[in-house]
């Protein structure tokens, strides 16, 4: 089984925000590759806002993601392996970055 880390919980959160984009709704799939292991997520998702003030004016961010449903692959060069994907860390890494 593959363990997913840390590091891609992070980068599986950035490309799925920059897919979601200012949508309040999300159905697609984002995918990327580290040195060991191709990934893939095929996700639909709630998308739930709330707005920040700073000095450079307000802002939309997003506050939570909700599954509807989503699937997530890991491929090794032996092919596809299991792995221990949790989508609440997705969710904490978009909530606390």
């Amino acid at each position: 089984m593959y363990s997913v880390s840390t590091e891609l919980y992070e980068a599986v959160a950035a490309r799925l925000e920059e897919a979601v984009g200012r949508s309040g709704y999300f159905s697609g799939t984002v995918s990327g590759e580290t040195d060991e292991v191709a990934w893939r997520l095929t996700v639909s998702v709630l998308v739930y806002r709330r707005r920040v003030s700073l000095p450079e004016g307000d802002e939309e961010r997003i506050a939570d993601l909700v599954p509807v449903w989503w699937e997530f692959h890991t491929v090794v060069p032996d092919g596809e392996i299991l792995n221990d994907f949790s989508f609440g860390e997705v969710r904490d890494a978009v909530r606390n970055p």
